[in-house]
């Protein structure tokens, strides 16, 4: 617990700012689901028939699982995109259907005899909608929106994978660095974000049923300031269109690159820059970065070449280099400078088991890899550099098939036993950390995998001081150098804006 206390204290700021962006986001979604939840919720209540699909609809809506929903929406103009943009959609589509069915079970609640009653009165159908059925309604309508509310506050959790910001950026990042305080820094206020929403719905809740509505209503006043005033710090902390966003995948190594890149811009330039770390992998960054949602981000030659462009795998860094400069410059992009290191896969065994077996190369893991569990990231799976031409060039076959694990948690899986052989990446600071031995590639599988920053060469015709900046990282960052800083992350629990800063520092010095 001191530990979380002086986390908070020493990011205060970034605290203040992942929540008011959280709560923005529930509030700007749940507001949206209650404008077109309750009209759609009276349609169905009066038209049993159309009613009926539009239940099913939401409840389809419900079955997706946030991910898959995401990865759905993002490709979509408009409403799609990295940001709060694709966030939001997902969060409307997941909040209409608890609104819709608690409306529409409302206003069937209701005595028909005091809807007899109205209509005597001589009122018009909308009369009596307005001023009868829809006050009986509230407190179930309420009861809706409180499920609503509950359910955006930990969706929105999720959605920082695809740069919407909020107190997920702090379970994403924890996760990455294998640290518990920093995933309770999200976790703790983001239950409790759900708990306070779900307190305040509840009390107006029950002073509508109990029709008292007077005696609550501070507190319902209170609630919705709250909701608005969070909204209003959120829209102060929304990126502007002149500043430059660098984006990075979703582990260690590429947090602290994406820093190293933000605080060159920083340093070496007066552009303000924002960040957009922790994106869900290759393929959501290079989306990103296409639509403009990025300015940069830092991608390996390898990678591009194979799971960018669909190009068969290359061997010689030069050429590989070439073809990828080349290929970006045809998509409107640049690729700079590499840092100066190959981070290439690197398949994992444990220390005990590489001593105890004599297995040094991969063409001796073949002996061994029928008694044994293998698990790799998803990408490694799917990539035409990955696992299917591994096993096909060393002739790999593996007990079960490979589990399919998230790379933040995969080299864990293999010191805790659970696994025996995983595909990792060769400057992770957790291989010596954990005891790893990294197999060598003696047939020459793995193409380069040279790391560079890529850049919309739009943003850097507009803003040529970009590239100067970032040539203080070229050719500067060699491996071992990498490797020093993965493991102050994973391995020393380092901030990584801190560990990236010292060796901004050390460059400085010409250490």
């Amino acid at each position: 617990m001191h530990g979380l206390m002086t986390f908070w204290r020493a990011h205060a700021s970034e605290v203040a700012t992942l929540i008011a962006q959280h709560m923005a986001l529930v509030a700007a979604s749940t507001l949206a689901a209650v404008a077109a939840g309750v009209p759609l919720g009276v349609l169905a209540a009066r038209r049993p028939r159309v009613g009926g699909p539009l239940s099913a609809a939401a409840s389809v809506v419900q079955t997706i699982p946030s991910l898959a929903l995401f990865g759905f929406l993002l490709p979509l103009p408009l409403v799609g995109g990295v940001g709060a943009r694709t966030a939001l959609t997902a969060l409307i589509l997941y909040a209409l259907l608890p609104v819709i069915r608690t409306t529409a079970a409302g206003l069937r609640a209701i005595d028909p005899a005091i809807l007899e009653a109205a209509t005597a009165m001589g009122m018009t159908p909308r009369q009596r909608l307005v001023r009868v059925e829809l006050p009986l309604a509230l407190p179930a309508i309420v009861a809706g929106i409180r499920v609503a509310t509950v359910v955006g506050v930990g969706t929105v959790t999720i959605a920082a994978a695809i740069g919407a910001g909020g107190l997920g950026e702090y379970i994403y990042r924890g996760l990455s660095m294998v640290d518990a305080t920093v995933i309770l820094a999200g976790a703790i206020p983001a239950a409790a974000l759900a708990l306070l929403a779900d307190g305040a719905l509840l009390l107006i809740e029950r002073a509508l049923s109990a029709r008292r509505p007077l005696r609550r209503a501070p507190l319902a006043v209170g609630a919705a300031l709250a909701l608005f005033v969070g909204c209003g710090v959120a829209v102060l902390a929304i990126p502007r269109t002149d500043r430059i966003v660098v984006g990075s995948k979703n582990f260690t190594e590429q947090i602290i690159l994406g820093e190293l890149m933000a605080q060159a811009i920083e340093r070496y330039t007066d552009l303000p820059v924002d960040r957009k770390l922790n994106l869900g992998g290759t393929f959501i960054c290079d989306r990103a970065l296409s639509a403009g949602d990025i300015d940069v981000y830092a991608e390996y030659s390898g990678t591009a070449l194979t799971a960018v462009f669909k190009q068969p795998v290359g061997r010689d860094p030069q050429i590989v280099r070439d073809t990828v400069r080349r290929l970006y410059a045809d998509t409107g992009r640049t690729l700079l400078e590499p840092f100066g290191f190959d981070n290439t896969f690197a398949v994992l065994i444990r220390g005990d088991d590489a001593r105890s077996r004599g297995i040094v190369r991969l063409s001796d893991l073949a002996r061994h890899a029928p008694g044994w569990q293998a698990a790799f990231g998803y990408e490694f799976l799917e990539r035409d550099d990955g696992y299917r031409g591994l096993a096909a060039t060393y002739g790999l076959r593996f007990r079960d098939p490979p589990r399919v694990m998230d790379l933040t948690l995969i080299y864990r899986a293999l010191a805790d036993r659970r696994v025996d052989v995983i595909a990792g990446d060769a400057t992770a600071g957790l291989i010596e950390a954990l005891g790893l031995v990294a197999l060598d590639d003696d047939r020459r599988y793995f193409p380069p995998y040279d790391a560079a920053p890529v850049m919309h060469t739009s943003t850097l015709l507009r803003h040529p001081q970009l590239r100067t900046a970032l040539q203080h990282l070229s050719g500067r960052i060699t491996a071992s150098a990498m490797r020093r800083m993965n493991h102050a992350v994973d391995g020393q629990r380092r901030d990584p804006a801190d560990v990236a800063r010292e060796f901004l520092d050390s460059l400085k010095r010409g250490v």
